[in-house]
């Protein structure tokens, strides 16, 4: 196999991995050559050639990267054995239940030369930028505050579903909230947790400072799915920036820029809507990954830094919420 063409092997046949798989897709030279799931009937209705386990893709497949999307509990089992047997991984967040398993994974592909990395793809959004360019350049001035609310759907998620089981999950700070916190992170820096609680099983909130101010980040799944809406905001000294949806396809900029006397009101939407930005994100960030194993220095948008500084916050979270 050369190095144009990358073959992926996948563990996991569920609904995102589809959606994954076919985004990937979209990266010329990207072949799926093996799937594996405890449900076989849900590996072969992906039509890529299926193997029984992983053990077994692993052994005897011609897979080169192992893209994993399964619940969180099985993430560090699977991309230990992944990485033991040679190949690069991909892996769905969190990157384990634990920092000190995130840290012992980064630690084996380091140590192997190989590539290593939770899809934390929110850094990939043209948008990401569009916001880092304003804050990094003080456009508004110095950040203040900011927030990120989440106001989501349980409608799919039974009252046996993985997700409710911290045990499998991780719990809502360590299997969602990894993302914001990372996406935060690149905007304004490495932030320090402040306070954290949980009410109930459905609802969390985290404050975390950052260099210039605090975010709050506030995750609920109690809204039915057609109210199911996010909305982020960033606090300058002269104006604000609002972002709408988990994966942001609309910004609104308010404030004073160049020195104008009367607030600016400035809006941008992306065309290609929520899921099709979601399908580019995710070939980006394959495309990007993939720059990486060809060449080890391309500078990456994330690496393996990023799954676990971001399990770090989460966990901690975790580890102080207070319960009401």
């Amino acid at each position: 196999m050369g190095t144009q063409e990358l073959h992926l092997g996948v563990v996991g046949a569920g609904g995102f991995a589809k959606f994954a798989v076919t985004a990937f897709l979209r990266v010329p030279g990207v072949k799926v050559v093996a799937i594996t799931d405890i449900d076989p009937a849900a590996a072969k209705a992906f039509n890529f050639t299926t193997y029984n386990d992983l053990e077994d893709l692993l052994t005897n497949s011609p897979a080169q990267l192992i893209y994993i999307a399964t619940p969180p509990y099985l993430h560090y089992t699977q991309s230990l054995l992944a990485l033991n047997a040679g190949k690069h991984v991909i892996c769905e967040k969190p990157a384990a239940l634990t920092v000190s398993d995130a840290e012992t994974l980064v630690g084996l592909a380091k140590a192997n030369n190989l590539l290593y990395v939770v899809n934390l793809m929110q850094r990939y959004n043209p948008l990401f930028n569009i916001v880092k360019t304003i804050v990094d350049d003080r456009q508004l001035g110095d950040f203040r505050h900011g927030f990120f609310e989440n106001y989501a759907s349980d409608e799919f998620l039974g009252p046996g579903h993985w997700f409710w089981d911290p045990a499998k999950s991780g719990g809502i700070f360590i299997e969602h909230g990894v993302h914001f916190f990372d996406l935060f992170a690149g905007w304004l820096g490495e932030g320090r947790l402040l306070s954290a609680f949980q009410i109930g099983r459905d609802r969390v909130q985290a404050t975390v400072l950052y260099k210039s101010g605090p975010v709050n980040f506030y995750h609920g799944f109690d809204q039915p799915k057609i109210l199911d809406r996010q909305e982020m905001r960033l606090l300058f000294e002269r104006g604000d920036i609002t972002l709408f949806d988990w994966v942001p396809v609309k910004m609104r900029l308010y404030g004073l820029l160049d020195g104008s006397a009367e607030p600016v009101t400035s809006e941008y939407e992306n065309p290609a809507g929520k899921q099709e930005l979601y399908q580019q994100m995710l070939a980006a960030m394959l495309t990007d990954q993939w720059a990486w194993i060809k060449d080890r220095t391309h500078i990456r948008v994330i690496d393996a830094h990023n799954a676990v500084q971001s399990l770090r916050v989460a966990a901690e979270a975790t580890a102080i919420a207070q319960h009401f």
